[in-house]
């Protein structure tokens, strides 16, 4: 797995809640007994909604981000696809579409589809920054490395400084230069970012919604009117879950390295390093299995890997 795809998760979800317009709701989604709302009652209550109204392609876009962020990649491409038949004029849609895809995917890295779900979300807006990533890292899985080292230089020149994906974007050129030979720390050095645009914070450590995929305001309308506090909850039963079914279902290679992705972006290191033993132990019978998470635990920097 190239370092880039193992920092995805990470930039993607940054560079995401970045572009999102932000939105305010009225009320705060709560569950039977009156407390936050689960996680799985969010999305019932979002599948149940699409149920009586089929044609809200937002409604579609919230329940493939949500089925995306409980590790149900193969279901959230399918609700994004809907959400495209819908607006297929929104570049959003197209490279949600892509990340869902690349997660989904058991055999290539960046399959065609996603490649097509990319470049059709940069022919609509060129800016738009999660296809732009994952378009130089394709670059970088069919060997041209230099290409996409230039492509991710050109996205940290329009990125603001103080951007919560600033670190992550210089990060993965660091790392990928460092994998493919190539002297990347003289322009790093030099590198200017955009004026900052005030309002971000850069440290994920300090709110879990902007260190690891989970809830924003306008990202999912059941969670958008939610105090920061209880944001940080849902990320965290969010987290949570992904370690409990991993329980359940251990052989889940791809999991344990979203898991581990996922400790660290919240600087649960000790935690991380957990997950990491417990995925070596699922997985002591597939030798490959258990090195990718390794490599991936190496390059995410959990200590002791």
């Amino acid at each position: 797995m190239c370092a880039a795809l193992i920092a995805a998760g990470a930039v993607g979800y940054k560079l995401y809640t970045d572009q999102a317009p932000s939105a305010a709701a009225p009320t705060a989604p709560v569950g039977a007994n009156g407390e936050p709302a689960s996680v799985d009652e969010v999305i019932a209550g979002l599948e149940a909604r699409l149920q009586d109204n089929p044609g809200d392609a937002e409604g579609w876009r919230m329940l493939g981000w949500s089925y995306f962020e409980t590790g149900r990649f193969a279901e959230s491409a399918t609700a994004m696809r809907r959400a495209i038949q819908l607006a297929p004029g929104n570049s959003e849609y197209h490279s949600m579409l892509g990340e869902a895809l690349v997660m989904a995917s058991k055999d290539e890295a960046i399959s065609p589809d996603a490649r097509a779900a990319f470049k059709r979300a940069v022919e609509i807006d060129p800016k738009d920054a999660r296809a732009r990533y994952f378009l130089a890292a394709a670059k970088d899985i069919d060997g041209k490395h230099a290409e996409a080292i230039e492509d991710w230089f050109g996205l940290l020149a329009e990125t603001p400084a103080d951007a919560p994906y600033a670190k992550d974007i210089r990060d993965v050129i660091r790392n990928v230069g460092k994998e493919r030979g190539i002297e990347v720390e003289k322009r790093l050095a030099s590198a200017k970012f955009a004026p900052a645009s005030g309002g971000f914070r850069t440290d994920g450590a300090q709110a879990a919604t902007a260190g690891i995929p989970g809830p924003s305001p306008d990202q999912m309308a059941a969670a958008a009117a939610l105090p920061q506090g209880q944001q940080d909850m849902m990320v965290a039963q969010m987290v949570d879950g992904l370690a409990d079914r991993l329980k359940r279902e251990p052989g889940d290679t791809d999991g344990w390295i979203m898991l581990l992705r996922s400790r660290m972006q919240l600087g649960e290191t000790g935690k991380a390093q957990t997950a990491l033993r417990d995925a070596t132990a699922a997985l002591k019978n597939k030798a490959a299995d258990q090195r990718r998470v390794r490599e991936a635990a190496a390059a995410l920097g959990v200590p002791g890997a």
